[in-house]
């Protein structure tokens, strides 16, 4: 099979929204009034962002979740996606796996496949995702003030679970490794949560590299630190109550694991109750994990409010 037979079986649809989609050298989108464009790019390489041996159609819910998620973050809502992938060969079982996890998250959030690339390397996929935001409403990483509330969505350190159980350093039930797995093969992208907090939060970003990461990122951004009180972050980690672990241990998988694709995001305290609409509206859990304060860096407290020594990291891509 050829790389154009192989776009048209397994990556072409007409277009619906944008002027132009696949098949010429340029996709064409219309601007929408008042809107903005909101664009992010992620790449997974075998071998590095995923294992060998998962299923291709959780890999394809994958590729464009982790972008979505970027989406979420910024308060976009979906629009379009490129789709750049290279195949060590055709693999007709695969890509029709892979096309059918992709399509199904497309179509759960109306956003069409307009372009990209094929061709043969080792297998890496590229997907550009393509969103609007209302004009000056996108949560940025940089608008975090001294005094806000700090949230995370969702669980956290689930994915890193089931990441520890692969390389046999976990042994955990069966029905929890496969809650584990499939947070970390088929996250959920928070969009309904991130269109629900344009005007509320003052900062967001996606938990792709682990919360501690990805919230300094918020911090250097705004020029802030942070304080995380450690009791309420531990229930963030939905398998918590079925791992006989040290704290340190689980607080390194909330705190650093990764591969979450939640989000981490900051609000004025005043807007407690509207925050916590906005997960009910979006049905999305929100937890309340800490405060923006003055300095830099995070400090973990502990229930007495004494520092936690600590030396967790994020993920580095290249480490």
């Amino acid at each position: 099979m050829g790389e154009f037979d192989l776009i048209k079986r397994y990556f072409w649809r007409p277009a619906h929204r944008a002027v132009l989609g696949v098949g010429d050298d340029c996709a064409l989108l219309a601007p929408t009034a008042g809107m903005q464009l909101a664009l992010s790019t992620d790449m997974l390489v075998e071998g590095r962002h995923f294992l060998s041996t998962v299923n291709p159609v959780h890999l394809g819910h994958k590729a464009l979740a982790v972008n979505l998620s970027d989406l979420a973050a910024c308060g976009a809502q979906p629009r379009a996606f490129m789709l750049s992938l290279a195949l060590p060969h055709v693999d007709e079982a695969w890509l029709a796996g892979f096309a059918h996890g992709l399509w199904a998250l497309a179509d759960a959030f109306d956003c069409e496949l307009i372009g990209g690339d094929t061709t043969q390397g080792p297998l890496n996929i590229s997907i550009t995702v393509i969103g609007d935001v209302p004009a000056g409403k996108a949560l940025l990483r940089s608008g975090a003030q001294v005094g806000d509330d700090i949230y995370a969505s969702g669980t956290l350190g689930d994915a890193r679970v089931a990441l520890e159980v692969f390389r046999g350093h976990l042994s955990v039930p069966e029905d929890v490794f496969l809650t584990a797995r499939t947070r970390m093969e088929q996250p959920a992208p928070r969009i309904e949560l991130g269109i629900a907090l344009r005007g509320l939060a003052t900062s967001a970003a996606d938990i792709s590299d682990g919360l501690l990461g990805d919230l300094g990122h918020i911090l250097q951004a705004s020029q802030v630190g942070a304080e995380i009180e450690t009791l309420l972050a531990l229930p963030l980690l939905a398998c918590a109550p079925h791992l006989n672990l040290p704290l340190a241990q689980q607080l390194e998988l909330i705190l650093s694991g990764g591969d979450d694709y939640e989000l981490v995001f900051t609000a004025p305290p005043q807007r407690r109750d509207d925050v916590l609409a906005a997960g009910l509206a979006s049905r999305t859990p929100v937890t309340r994990i800490g405060t923006v304060r003055s300095g830099q860096g995070v400090q973990l407290l502990d229930a007495s409010r004494q520092p936690v020594p600590h030396q967790f990291k994020s993920f580095d891509h290249f480490a």
